[in-house]
C-alpha cells in the first residue's frame, strides 16, 4: 500500500504544471522614486500584480546602463529604461527592444529661479546651471526657453552636475536659475528667494520628450505575452485609482518612504494631478516627437533614425484599453 501511494504521488508531482516564473521587472531606483515611475514598486506593495495573476519580482539596478546589461543577461522580462538608450541601441543594431508602456513620461523638469527673475524673458544675461554641455536638461531648456522667444545662448550657462547641485547653487545664490524636478524643488530645505518660473506641465508641453519607457524583447513579447499583458493593466489600473484619489499615492509613498514628510507628498500627488499614465503612457506624437529630438542629438551622430514601429509596440496597451477603455482628457493614446 505504501508503495501504491507513493508511486500515486510521484505519479502527481510528475503530472503537474510547473509553477510559472516570476516575471522579473528591472527597475533603475533602488527604492521607490518621487515621481509617477512609482507605481512599479506600489503596484507590487499593494497587490496590483497579484491580482493580475502575474508573480512579479523587481530587480534594483543603478540608472539604465544597467538596466540594460541585466536585460542582456537575461536577469529580467521587462525594464525601464531611459527612451535614448532604447532607441541607440536599436539603431545600430545591438539589441532589438520593443517599448509597451511608460509609466511615467516625463522627467518632471521644472525652472525655477531667483525671485528678482519674474519671468523668463528677464533670463537673458544672468547665469543659468545646467547638468553639462549637451546634457539632457541643457537640450530640453534650450527647447522650452526658445518656445517662449529667449534664446539660451544670451545666458551665462555654468555646469554644475546632477539637479541636487544645481538647485543647491540656486538656494546659495550663486546662480540666477536652472532647470530641476520637480521632486529636487519640493525637497528642498528652504526654498525662500526662488520660485518656479517654468511648470512641469509648461515644460513638457514646450518639450514633450518621453524620458523612460518600459521594453521587453520580441522573444519574451511572444513568449510571455499574457504576463506583460497583465503588467500592463496592473500599472494601469493603480495609475487610474490614484489619478482618481490621489490619497492612495500619498498613503503608499508615506510607508514605502518615511525618509520624507507626509506633507512632500501631498504638494507632490497634486503637481502629479495630470501625470499618471491612465492609457499606458505610449503617444504615438509623443514618441514621434522623441525619437526626433533625440536622433538630431550629437550621441546619435552616424545613426539612421528608425521608424516607431521599430522601437514600440502599441499592441499590448491597445489590448489592455480594449478590456478596460480608455480614460479622458488625460495621457494621450493616439496612434
Amino acid at each position: 500500500m505504501f508503495k501504491f501511494i507513493a508511486s500515486l504521488a510521484i505519479a502527481a508531482v510528475l503530472t503537474a504544471p510547473a509553477a510559472a516564473a516570476p516575471f522579473r521587472l528591472i527597475v533603475t531606483d533602488l527604492e521607490p522614486p518621487l515621481v509617477p515611475n512609482s507605481v512599479m514598486d506600489l503596484a507590487l506593495s499593494l497587490g496590483y500584480f497579484e491580482r493580475e495573476g502575474v508573480d512579479v519580482e523587481l530587480v534594483r539596478v543603478q540608472q539604465t546602463p544597467l538596466a540594460v546589461v541585466a536585460l542582456q543577461a537575461g536577469e529580467g522580462e521587462m525594464a525601464n529604461v531611459g527612451v535614448d538608450t532604447a532607441l541607440q541601441l536599436v539603431a545600430s543594431g545591438q539589441l532589438d527592444l520593443r517599448a509597451v508602456t511608460s509609466p511615467s513620461k516625463s522627467l518632471f523638469f521644472m525652472i525655477a529661479a531667483q525671485d528678482a527673475i519674474g519671468d523668463v524673458a528677464a533670463l537673458p544675461g544672468h547665469s543659468f546651471g545646467i547638468g553639462r554641455v549637451g546634457s539632457v536638461d541643457q537640450g530640453l531648456s534650450e527647447q522650452v526657453l526658445a518656445a517662449q522667444g529667449v534664446d539660451m545662448a544670451a545666458l551665462d550657462q555654468v555646469a554644475l552636475g546632477q539637479p541636487a547641485a544645481r538647485a543647491q547653487a540656486l538656494a546659495a545664490g550663486q546662480i540666477d536659475a536652472t532647470t530641476m524636478s520637480l521632486g529636487t524643488w519640493t525637497t528642498l530645505p528652504d526654498q525662500a528667494g526662488m520660485h518656479i518660473l517654468v511648470d512641469p506641465d509648461a515644460y513638457f508641453a514646450a518639450a514633450p520628450v518621453v524620458s523612460k519607457v518600459n521594453v521587453v524583447t520580441p522573444q519574451v513579447l511572444a513568449e510571455r505575452r499574457s504576463d506583460v499583458v497583465a503588467v500592463v493593466t496592473a500599472l494601469v489600473k493603480l495609475s487610474r485609482d490614484i489619478a482618481a484619489d490621489p490619497a492612495i499615492w500619498v498613503d503608499a509613498m508615506a510607508t514605502a518612504r518615511p525618509d520624507l514628510a507626509r506633507a512632500d507628498f501631498e504638494s507632490l500627488a497634486a503637481a502629479y494631478a495630470r501625470s499618471w499614465s491612465v492609457n499606458g503612457g505610449l503617444s504615438a506624437r509623443e514618441l514621434a516627437f522623441t525619437a526626433d529630438w533625440n536622433f538630431k542629438g550629437e550621441d546619435f551622430a552616424g545613426l539612421e533614425p528608425v521608424g516607431l514601429d521599430a522601437w514600440v509596440d502599441f499592441t499590448v496597451a491597445d489590448e489592455v484599453l480594449a478590456a478596460l477603455g480608455t480614460a479622458p482628457d488625460l495621457d494621450p493614446a493616439d496612434r
